[in-house]
């Protein structure tokens, strides 16, 4: 029986990996916070495989993390574990707001969970992802960003993502742990959380087109990012691990585009051509053949630290994991639209 243990598993990434791995035969394991709301809807078509088993837990609770290593090593044979630590306070605007929290989670969170399989017996049973993000290099040294490329983290979330990165290579380096990074650039998907700026964007549109609100309004049009499809992302989380040695990768599409190219093609997908006028926080974007005026820009959603843009080599990646996405930016932005503007598309597809 091949064992995984998924953090963040109901999240957009650990929905994605969760399938992934239920039809490569794992046994999954994953740990979700207890709220008052439901908040596992991402997987809830899951719930019926005999190979999903969901614990409660938290990244910022050391003994509960070390109690489910104890349990799963106790209750399973396995020659190898798997452990997806994807769990985090991600968004970067609001790790401005959160810092200690997001100190605490995101980056502390991981050491918690190393030391956890260390001191339950695990180090030479397992193998570690770690979720580490292109937010690392912030105000970037040198375009595009690869593994050697310093790092310069422009937000909390960056640095506590640096602390995660650090970490890990230490206890691959002290404890000789199979423990690795995959650096990830920005993924998106029609499970994205609708306060991160693609979902915003289509389900703006959505609202636009039913009435519900007149306008969008966002921050920084002109910040670039590389944006891939998260399907193709939790594949190379999984090559990672099956890789002879433990070692950390850049997953990226090689190719940035900006905030203003994805609202354009968001828009003329339903048959909207934006035109701008203006600048920066006066400039708006306005329907070509109405003349009405649908986005807006606010300061409100800018950054306090900028990251203006984010590019990735991920040759490493593709030479020695064969590792390549399938989905472009077209096929992506597709997808999102459809699936928040499309009543009859498939949110699990």
């Amino acid at each position: 029986m091949k064992v995984a243990f998924i953090t963040g598993i109901t999240g957009q990434d650990g929905s994605y990996l969760t399938e992934f791995l239920l039809e490569k035969d794992y046994q999954v394991w994953g740990l979700i916070r207890r709220t008052s709301n439901i908040n596992t809807r991402r997987i809830e078509h899951l719930y019926e495989n005999n190979n999903l088993i969901l614990k409660y837990g938290d990244l910022s609770d050391s003994t509960n993390l070390l109690h489910i290593m104890c349990e799963i090593k106790q209750k399973e044979s396995f020659e190898l574990l798997e452990v997806y630590n994807l769990a985090a306070m991600s968004h970067v605007k609001v790790s401005f707001e959160m810092p200690e929290y997001t100190a605490d989670t995101t980056g502390v969170g991981v050491l918690r969970l190393l030391d956890a399989i260390r001191s339950s017996g695990l180090t030479d049973k397992c193998k570690f992802y770690q979720a580490s993000s292109s937010e690392l290099y912030g105000m970037v040294q040198e375009v595009p960003q690869t593994e050697t490329t310093p790092f310069h983290p422009r937000s909390p979330y960056g640095v506590a993502k640096l602390y995660g990165y650090w970490i890990t290579k230490n206890y691959r380096e002290a404890y000789g742990m199979f423990a690795s990074n995959g650096i990830l650039f920005n993924h998106e998907s029609s499970r994205r959380g609708p306060t991160f700026i693609t979902r915003k964007i289509t389900r703006g549109l959505r609202m636009i087109l039913t009435g519900e609100r007149d306008r969008l309004i966002v921050g920084n049009l002109d910040a670039k990012r590389d944006w891939g499809h998260a399907k193709d992302y939790v594949e190379g989380m999984w090559k990672i691990l099956q890789h002879d040695t433990p070692d950390d990768f850049v997953l990226s599409t090689n190719e940035f585009h900006s905030v203003r190219e994805f609202i354009e093609k968001s828009f003329k997908m339903k048959g909207i051509d934006i035109e701008w006028n203006g600048e920066g926080l006066n400039e708006v974007g306005i329907d070509k053949n109405s003349g009405r005026v649908l986005i807006y820009v606010s300061d409100k959603y800018f950054r306090p630290a900028e990251v203006d843009e984010l590019l990735g080599d991920s040759t490493k990646a593709r030479t020695l994991l064969n590792w390549k996405p399938k989905y472009d930016f077209n096929m992506l932005i597709k997808e999102m639209v459809e699936s928040d503007c499309d009543v009859n598309f498939n949110y699990y597809s």
